[in-house]
């Protein structure tokens, strides 16, 4: 995680709405009436006419940094103020000429114009900032994930990421549940350590099952807070009790992660939500609030994670492809190759019987005894080839299971020589084994077989003067 340590946390807005009004409205009524209090008390007006222009410096400035609705609650305290305590008659909300009137709706009308304006550029330069700071992190995030070439570290790299951004939202733990070759879904990354990693409960496995069926977003928490709910979706479990006087509650989201209409693993969170605030993780990863503009950075962190999902599946299927293609194109090679050895040892059986056969030469026991050996030497091999035939389908069904036992290799090599002595008869083998060669737990049949095979491809692909050593 050496790559994305530097990714910033995008900011927290977390401060409560009343909170927010009751700060706006102060600062909007104190700069007011600080303006205010300045020209009642340098006897400003009238001697300039145009002193109320100053109010704009308060709503040009609470506009660029608080938004729309202190520029105009500022605005309304200053045509208000302005009227009150400056316009004649004083102390009193009445104007005796027409022309203050004008003046005073022409300022209410300039102040609201230039703080909305004002209100506005300042969105708009945030926005490009947020804009600007997300796509740093998922152009971290992209050159990260690209930079790991195993799946787990891929993931591992998402789910730091998620933790890390996401941290101001409340999301304090993020896992990636992915099916297994059963189709169990299992931790396949975790922002925690392994020792650190606490164990699926019952609930967990059987909701994050749930969540991958059904493609739905499920909430786990107490059951104190789940009695009232009404957010579209409902929770299927009741895992992790916390106390519920503490004002802060901990719970888990799961989410499905998908391309199109597949679902191809299950991402939990692991959420602190503090009920004091109006947070984002009341939101976070649920169905109908992907057009959320709060949440959709959020989604595309998800839509990371599921791309590389896919494309290692993708290229699991196309290594399996290959593989395919790879042993179809052995197969045949090997096919072609022992075509031609067991047209030898039926040739060789076919000449000896078709020999012995013919009335017209009269052969003596020697010779006839000669033809006997042929044939069963060549049956023998024949027997051979079609046991490697079959072995090789049985390894490739898995079906051919080693039955080990405590065998010594020298006596296994020297049985191997004694029934091959009719093909070594015209080499010559140099055998040189330790006297002290301990008993290896083997399977007789096999190793004998691959040794007999060894010995019969020395035979034939070696000079026949070169001796064979063993």
């Amino acid at each position: 995680m050496s790559q994305i340590e530097h990714l910033p946390s995008l900011e927290k807005k977390g401060e409560p709405r009343w909170r927010r009004y009751l700060s706006d409205s102060a600062m909007a009524v104190i700069g007011s009436l600080l303006i205010t209090t300045i020209i009642y008390t340098l006897h400003f007006y009238p001697s300039i006419p145009n002193i109320s222009l100053a109010y704009l410096l308060v709503v040009l400035v609470l506009a660029s940094t608080r938004g729309l609705y202190a520029a105009v609650l500022s605005a309304l305290v200053a045509f208000f103020s302005f009227d009150f305590f400056l316009v004649p008659p004083l102390y009193t909300f009445t104007i005796a000429r027409p022309e203050e009137w004008v003046a005073l709706f022409v300022f209410l009308a300039t102040a609201i114009i230039t703080g909305q304006l004002a209100s506005a550029l300042h969105q708009r330069a945030e926005q490009a900032s947020r804009q600007a700071r997300e796509t740093r992190i998922l152009y971290e995030l992209v050159r990260a994930t690209n930079d790991e070439e195993e799946l787990e570290r891929q993931l591992s790299v998402v789910v730091h990421a998620v933790v890390d951004v996401f941290s101001s939202w409340g999301v304090r733990d993020c896992a990636i549940l992915l099916p297994n070759e059963g189709g169990k879904l299992i931790i396949r990354a975790s922002a925690k350590r392994t020792e650190e990693r606490p164990a699926l409960s019952p609930d967990e496995k059987a909701t994050a099952s749930w969540v991958m069926k059904q493609a739905q977003t499920v909430e786990l928490h107490d059951v104190s807070l789940a009695l009232q709910r009404a957010t579209g979706f409902s929770p299927r479990a009741v895992v992790r009790s916390s106390t519920s006087t503490l004002p802060v509650r901990r719970y888990v989201r799961m989410i499905p992660l998908k391309i199109g209409a597949k679902t191809v693993g299950v991402l939990r969170l692991q959420l602190e939500d503090d009920p004091r605030l109006f947070t984002h993780e009341k939101s976070l990863g649920i169905d109908w609030d992907r057009t959320n503009p709060d949440t959709t950075f959020f989604w595309t962190f998800l839509d990371q994670a599921t791309s590389i999902i896919e494309r290692a599946r993708l290229r699991s299927e196309s290594l399996q492809i290959e593989l395919l293609q790879r042993t179809d194109a052995l197969r045949a090679a090997l096919l072609s190759s022992v075509s031609h050895d067991l047209r030898t040892p039926l040739s060789s059986i076919k000449a000896a019987a078709s020999s012995l056969l013919q009335e017209d030469v009269q052969w003596d026991e020697e010779a006839r005894r000669s033809f006997a050996v042929a044939i069963e030497n060549e049956a023998d091999r024949l027997n051979r080839l079609v046991g490697n035939l079959l072995d090789m389908s049985r390894i490739e069904g898995g079906a051919l299971k080693p039955e080990k036992e405590w065998y010594p290799v020298d006596e296994l090599i020297h049985d191997v020589l004694g029934h091959m002595q009719t093909q070594l008869q015209d080499r010559t083998v140099v055998t040189d084994l330790p006297e002290d060669m301990p008993p290896v737990e083997l399977d007789y049949l096999q190793i004998d077989q691959v040794l007999t095979n060894l010995l019969e491809n020395a035979v034939r692909y070696t000079p026949p003067e070169t001796p064979i050593e063993i």
